[in-house]
């Protein structure tokens, strides 16, 4: 939301490249993304929240009715100041949403073909963030008839973290009401493991000394990358990472098996924020990716290369 200021929320990067995907015949997904975890959020009726509803009216022309869904809110319990993970956040919301559901009733009518998500509530498996705030949240999705449900974002240190969250927001949703899941993955259990040894075996292989860690490969990896094969045998000479191989099949197959799902979407590509000042304190989302794009070659043909996940992203769509 906050490039609106820079000029045509049309000609932005992000929803001219929506717009195209969806001129070329492609279901298309749009989160409005508020950051205020440096500010706090304005109140319902002040001038600053008059302000932020102006910037919306500058952004929903370009892509109400275009998109597919649109999703109000990214991530609110994290992009929000600590303190204001209360009431102060469901209003700010609650406030958008209504402005949203609003502007689509008066400029794109009841036929309208952009459905709206509430989203994301993340790291639903601890117990400390399954707090009031969420209560109100799933409250004001259950109670909202133009709100289609809630999106989640399972980053999660195990697969079985997965099925609190969705224990958390089923039974609060409406008969009807469905689920996104626009982000999932194993971050933090990938993370657990950066200051590991890598094998053995990879290191004399590659010239490695003895107890290099695996995010010092990584970071190798990054500043000169790996051709393919040695950026794989690096991957399948890690245990606590081949162990997990099934994972984004075997979460598809859990959302699917609600009977809820709407749609999910996975990480497609490395990118410049993934791999900037790599230590064994970043989170490693670059190892979730379709597609390496910073730590292996590129292609002969200069496209990027395929990260381990492609196969099972592939078979995903098959299904």
């Amino acid at each position: 939301m906050p490039a609106a200021d820079q000029g045509d929320p049309a000609k932005h990067f992000a929803i001219r490249t929506l717009n195209e995907a969806a001129g070329r015949g492609y279901d298309t997904l749009l989160s409005l993304k508020f950051p205020y975890n440096q500010a706090s959020f304005p109140a319902p009726g002040s001038k600053e929240m008059a302000a932020e509803l102006a910037r919306l009216d500058r952004v929903l022309p370009a892509v109400m009715g275009k998109a597919d869904i649109m999703t109000i809110g990214n991530e609110p319990f994290i992009e929000s100041l600590p303190a204001e993970r209360d009431g102060r956040l469901n209003a700010f919301y609650e406030t958008v949403a209504r402005h949203v559901i609003g502007y689509r009733r008066k400029h794109c009518g009841a036929g309208c073909g952009t459905k709206l998500y509430m989203g994301a509530l993340n790291r639903l498996d601890l117990a400390d963030r399954r707090t009031p705030a969420a209560e109100r949240w799933m409250t004001f999705v259950r109670e909202t008839p133009e709100i289609e449900g809630v999106d989640i974002h399972p980053h999660v240190p195990t697969p079985e973290s997965t099925r609190p969250f969705l224990d958390y927001i089923l039974p609060r949703m409406r008969a009807g009401q469905t689920f996104l899941v626009t982000e999932f993955s194993l971050v933090w259990h990938w993370k657990r493991h950066l200051e590991d040894p890598v094998a053995a075996d990879f290191a004399r292989r590659y010239g490695f000394a003895p107890g290099t860690k695996v995010w010092q490969v990584i970071k190798a990896a990054i500043d000169d990358p790996f051709p393919q094969r040695k950026w794989r045998d690096f991957l399948t000479s890690c245990p606590w990472f081949t162990s997990q191989s099934t994972f984004l099949r075997d979460q598809i197959r859990l959302y699917r098996g609600t009977g809820r799902l709407a749609v999910a979407t996975y990480g497609f590509k490395q990118d410049d924020l993934m791999t900037r000042n790599f230590s064994p304190d970043k989170d490693p989302w670059l190892l979730n990716s379709v597609f390496a794009t910073y730590t292996v070659k590129p292609r002969g043909d200069g496209t990027s290369a395929p990260n381990y996940w492609l196969g099972a992203f592939k078979a995903q769509q098959r299904t």
